[in-house]
Formats: C-alpha cells, sequence, structure tokens
C-alpha cells in the first residue's frame, strides 16, 4: 500500500513568522495587503506540455471488492482492504460525488442525506477514468500526473492496468500524461525504476497522449531528498537515477521538499546537486499551509527565491497549489486556492502542479465532492464543500481550477479577488420555503436533537443549513439532508439557540426558521476526558497513557526517559468545545517541584493537528496540590494531545490526571 505524504515532517514555519520578516523592496503594494513582485521572470524552457501548462496529480488507487481489479479489495478505501468501509473504518476524509459515475459499489455506511444509498467509484473501471478525464478536459486540465509507487508488490498488476485505462482516457479527452514515480517505501528504487521504465513504462511514451517537454518524454521522480525514514536514499544513488533517466532521453521532474533550496527543515542537507540536476524543480506543498497569511509567506520566502535561483540556472519551476485539507476546514470556499495561483501568477510562474486531483483520503482533492450532507452518507461524520456555510457545487475546485490556470496564462486579468461562482445557479433564483416548526426533540449535557417541517422548492430542496444563534451572530454548525439534526459539543448546563434555513442545488438558501433555546443538561464542571481512549508515543514500565484517564491520583502516565518529545493524547469520543484542562501529578510530597514544558494541539479527525496552546513552562508543586490549569478560547476538537519537551524534575513527560472541561 502506498503510503500517504501526510507522513512527510511538516514545516515549523507558520503565518505568526510571515508578519515578522522584512517584504523585500523591490515590492509594491497590493490591494489585498500582501505585497506583490514584478511578474518579470522567464522560464527556461518554451510551453510544452509541462510549461506554461496545469498539471494535475492523479492518483487512480481506490478500488473495490468486486469491480474485477487484480487486487480484489477496498485499495486506499478502507484500512483493511477486505472489508467495507463503514464509521471508524475508512480511510477517505471526505465523499465523492457520485452522480456521473455508472456504476458504484456498495458501502457499509448509512445512506446519504438524500436517501440514496452511499456507495463508491473504483478506479479500475474505465469509465471512472473516462470520467475524470472528461472533468479535466472541460477545466483546464492540461495533464495528469499519474502517480506511480513500488510496482513490484502486490499492487503492481491493478497499477500497471491503471496506465493502460490512464492513456486510454487521455487519448479520448485530448489530455496528456506522464508517469511519477513515488519513492516512498522503495526499497530498491535504484535499480526497480530502471528496470520498471525499461520493460514497462517507457513503451506508453509511443501515445500521441504522452507528455513532452523540449521534444523529450517526461518522467518525474517525487521523494528525493526528504528528510524522514521513508525516504533515506543517498544523494548518490539518487543522482544516479536522474542521469539514468536523463542518458534514456526523458525530461526529468524532481518532486522535491518544501525548502529544497536551504536544505533546512523537510530537506536533508547535502542534496543540492541531485536537485540541480532535475529539468524541471516541484516543490511539494500539502501541509504546509492552511490560510492566506501562509500563502503569502511562501511567496515571499520560498516562491520568489526559489524562482529567481532556477532562472539563474535554467532549470525549469512547478510549484503546488493546494486546494487546502477540506477534513481541517482550510478551503475557506476556495480563498486559499486562489491565493495561491494570484501569487504564483504575479511572481511570474509558468506552470503549476495541483495537489492533487482525486486524494480524498488527505481531503485535498479538486475532483467532484458531496457538496452537501444531501450528498454524503448520514453517518459519515466527513466535512461537504458547504463546510463553512456558503454553499459550493461539487465541481467548484474544478471550474476554480479552470479560472485559476487562465489567469496563470494570461487569459484573463490578474486579480486578488477570486471570481469564479461557489455555484451555477442554471437559471434557478428561487429560494427554498421557510422550514416550518422549529422544535427541541432531545437533550443531554453536550446535544440538543432538533426536527422540523420540510420546505418546498421549484426544482428540489437540497438540504438543511442548522445555525446556532448567539446575540447578533449565526453560526452554522451542521447541514443535513433530512428532517432532523443532532448538534453536539454544547457546553453543559448552558442555554443555547438555534434556527434552521433550507437551500437548493443551485444556491438558493431561504430565510431562518423561527428560533428555539434549549439548556443542556449536567454541570460545567463535567470532565469530558474520564475514562476516554487515550493514545501516547511511548510509556515507562506499567505506566500507560490509561492512567491518566482513570481518576485515579496516584497512578501516572510516564513517557520513555531521555527522548524528548513525547506526547499524550485523549480521544472525547466527539467533537465538543472546551475551554481548559486540568493536569496533576501525584499529590505525595515525594513529588518534589518541577516544571514541564509543554503544548496543546487538537484534531477534529486524529490525524491532521493544529495548535490550540502553544509551548510554554508549567510548575507543578505538591504544596498546592501538584496541579496546573490550562485555559484557552473555546475550541472544537475530538482529540487533545498533550507534548512534552522538558521536565526539570524528571527526564521524561508525566501526568496522573489529564481533565478536560467545556468551561
Amino acid at each position: 500500500m502506498g503510503v500517504s505524504r501526510r507522513s512527510v515532517v511538516a514545516s515549523g514555519l507558520t503565518a505568526a513568522a510571515a508578519s515578522a520578516l522584512a517584504v523585500p523592496s523591490e515590492a509594491t503594494a497590493d490591494p489585498s495587503g500582501a505585497t506583490a513582485a514584478p511578474s518579470n521572470a522567464t522560464a527556461a524552457s518554451p510551453p510544452g506540455d509541462i510549461v506554461g501548462k496545469v498539471t494535475v496529480g492523479y492518483q487512480g488507487w481506490f478500488a473495490c471488492v468486486g469491480d474485477g481489479a487484480p487486487i480484489n479489495g477496498w485499495w486506499h478505501y478502507s484500512p483493511n482492504w477486505s472489508q467495507s468501509p463503514a464509521p471508524g473504518a475508512c480511510s477517505i476524509t471526505c465523499w465523492p460525488d457520485m452522480r456521473d459515475f455508472t456504476r458504484g459499489y456498495r458501502t457499509n455506511f448509512a445512506n446519504l442525506g438524500n436517501g440514496q444509498p452511499a456507495t463508491l467509484f473504483s478506479s479500475y473501471d474505465q469509465q471512472t477514468v473516462d470520467t475524470h478525464f472528461r472533468w479535466m478536459q472541460q477545466n483546464g486540465c492540461d495533464t495528469a500526473a499519474l502517480q506511480r509507487f513500488n510496482p513490484f508488490g502486490g499492487e503492481g498488476p491493478t497499477r500497471d492496468a491503471m496506465t493502460a485505462k490512464v492513456r486510454q482516457a487521455a487519448e479520448a479527452t485530448g489530455r496528456k500524461f506522464y508517469i511519477m514515480y513515488d519513492v516512498t517505501n522503495w526499497t530498491n528504487m535504484q535499480s526497480e525504476t530502471k528496470t520498471d521504465w525499461t520493460t514497462k513504462m517507457s513503451a506508453y511514451t509511443s501515445s500521441p497522449a504522452y507528455a513532452r517537454q523540449n521534444g523529450l518524454p517526461v518522467v518525474c521522480i517525487w521523494g528525493f531528498g526528504f528528510n524522514d525514514d521513508g525516504r533515506p536514499f543517498a544523494p548518490a544513488a539518487c543522482l544516479d537515477v536522474i542521469n539514468w533517466f536523463k542518458a534514456q532521453g526523458c525530461y526529468v521532474i524532481g518532486g522535491v521538499p518544501t525548502h529544497w533550496r536551504l536544505g533546512t527543515d523537510d530537506s536533508r542537507p547535502g542534496f543540492e546537486n541531485v536537485y540541480r540536476a532535475f529539468h524541471m524543480i516541484s516543490p511539494w506543498m500539502v501541509g504546509r499551509i492552511s490560510d492566506n497569511n501562509g500563502a503569502d509567506w511562501f511567496y515571499q520566502n520560498r516562491v520568489l527565491p526559489d524562482l529567481a535561483d532556477l532562472n539563474a540556472r535554467g532549470i525549469d519551476y512547478q510549484p503546488c497549489v493546494i486546494p487546502g485539507d477540506l477534513a481541517a476546514g482550510h478551503r475557506r470556499h476556495g480563498d486559499l486556492m486562489w491565493r495561491q495561483f494570484y501569487n504564483h501568477t504575479r511572481a511570474g510562474v509558468q506552470s503549476v502542479y495541483i495537489s492533487m486531483f482525486d486524494e480524498f483520503n488527505e481531503g485535498n482533492q479538486i475532483a467532484k465532492t458531496a457538496e452537501s450532507a444531501a450528498f454524503q452518507p448520514t453517518n459519515s461524520g466527513m466535512r461537504a464543500l458547504d463546510e463553512d456555510g456558503t454553499p459550493c457545487s461539487a465541481d467548484y475546485y474544478l471550474r476554480l481550477t479552470n479560472d485559476g490556470g487562465r489567469m496563470l496564462k494570461g487569459q484573463v486579468a490578474l486579480t486578488p479577488t477570486r471570481f469564479t461562482p461557489t455555484v451555477v445557479s442554471n437559471g434557478d433564483t428561487s429560494p427554498p420555503t421557510v422550514p416550518g416548526n422549529l422544535r427541541v426533540t432531545g437533550v443531554t449535557d453536550t446535544t440538543v436533537a432538533l426536527a422540523w417541517n420540510a420546505s418546498t422548492d421549484n426544482t428540489a430542496v437540497a438540504g438543511y443549513r442548522i445555525a446556532r444563534i448567539t446575540g447578533a451572530t449565526s453560526t452554522v454548525v451542521g447541514t443535513t439532508g433530512t428532517l432532523a439534526f443532532t448538534v453536539t459539543g454544547l457546553a453543559p448546563a448552558t442555554a443555547h439557540t438555534f434556527s434552521v434555513a433550507a437551500f437548493d442545488a443551485a444556491g438558493n438558501a431561504s430565510a431562518g426558521s423561527n428560533q428555539v433555546t434549549a439548556t443542556t443538561a449536567g454541570t460545567p464542571n463535567t470532565n469530558l476526558a474520564q475514562g476516554r481512549p487515550t493514545a501516547e508515543s511511548s510509556h515507562t514500565q506499567v505506566y500507560g497513557s490509561g492512567n491518566a484517564v482513570d481518576g485515579n491520583p496516584n497512578t501516572y502516565w510516564e513517557s520513555a526517559n531521555n527522548a524528548f518529545p513525547q506526547w499524550i493524547q485523549v480521544d472525547l469520543g466527539s467533537t465538543v468545545d472546551t475551554r481548559r484542562i486540568v493536569l496533576t501529578l501525584p499529590p505525595a510530597s515525594a513529588w518534589g517541584t518541577r516544571t514541564q514544558t509543554l503544548s496543546v494541539s487538537g484534531s477534529t479527525t486524529g490525524s491532521a493537528f493544529s495548535t490550540v496552546v502553544g509551548p510554554a513552562g508549567y510548575t507543578f508543586n505538591p504544596a498546592t496540590g501538584n496541579t496546573v490549569t490550562i485555559t484557552y478560547p473555546a475550541t472544537a476538537a475530538r482529540y487533545l494531545r498533550l507534548t512534552f519537551t522538558a521536565n526539570t524534575g524528571w527526564p521524561a513527560g508525566q501526568v496522573s490526571e489529564f481533565r478536560v472541561y467545556p468551561t
């Protein structure tokens, strides 16, 4: 199984760092508040199938039991490929829009919000690949980089078949494609890439759809120089592979670390000659930014100097454009993606790589995606494209790619303002009627169950959007395709007010319904972490992480010694708002005063964590109960993690009780 690129070491750079750095003197003011550089850069090579074009990364790695693929499993859909995806056992973080596919495979999820069965596509079906390439054709995606992980294992026959299917689809739609070798965890990469190219993949260069640049067939190698255990190759081995492909008459692209030029952060030092042996450099960006401030930081501190360095050396440049992690809420209805298109265009970048076309596992796909709760399983727990309250049609990020590509190519004027409409109305401007009789049907300490009467529409009601009302502020807390919804993650013993509105497929929304107020049960002092599942980076002897949530102040978690950083994590069971963490050590006086340096991070998925409280020193003193309280603004998370980097009393992280409170 191919390793997710989420495992790549993330950059330590933050948006906050951007504001502390000086702007180059040649930059000029921009209406958006960022800074612009003269667009006088020129590509090292003339336009071809890569230079001057929009390339999309294409995984093509989804299969289903019963689709006829040699792998015969739920490939990349389920952690256990023999079992159908289900809640808690699913490898994708976003649900594909299935309306354009002629064949779907039934999962163990509940029906979609619109009542249709929850099915998924198989990349092995030719109609799936044909559909994907038709979307590329319709939306300005010029070239597809077909990902090819180690084909010498059990995945090999299926990957071989996928190459043939991609060739057929590319030829039928006038798109180009090329092979992108991903060397992640490929032990015999140095010899086997050569064998694979010679015996199998080079034959595809005879296709009129195979991408060429400067007259040469294109090959990309992704993963040289990354500073992680999955790509431990020495510079000499990497340089040998690059030079071998060049000797075969290939134009070679390097999928390289974000900080390749400096040899820091995600890049190993000593790879300068490797990077500069490529014909084109394409630095990775997934996981590096989550907002426009981050995009602007990379524009000033990586894109501009990278481009200048490569232009001086006659090397082409293909930076990434990412739509953002939908599962983590980074997209902001297209603003993040547009910001990157704008920054690259004003920098004079000629070519971009979209990461990715169909990467539903990491939530950074541009392929058609469930636009609302009506088009994803009612029990999926996933975000739809309207997750921030702005309706977005399923094809929105494809259309945004098309418009961004036109701006990059000079076909439309440079503008920092995203002009792609989030929905295509098709002439429908009539909103649904207002939902009737909103009412409370149940209350617990952290949830309120709601129900209402159906709306009507001139075409069809696509779903309902539930909002929590606080004074004059309305915050969307969920969407559904049914007539009921349970709001979770609420503070106990607190009054909460709600309203609901209907919307249709064209993005028209009704006015809000009547408002209802319900007071949650319980007390604000409920410890949400008590008895909940835990995880840890390590533990010593019998001092496992479960001791920190057992309610016993004399048991404790202790990490491996002399090996910072270390972490402990609690799963609260669902995404809830929390505001306070209380940490204790055993109260016995034998536990002398100590200061532990730690930070708090949170996640809704358990995979992508964001900072809740930055690193700080906290003093545990037995004279005051060996207790520390950490407060922070209300934060929605299911998983909370403490990361320890120092302890003045013992060379390990230590916690007796890890308590989490809603207030």
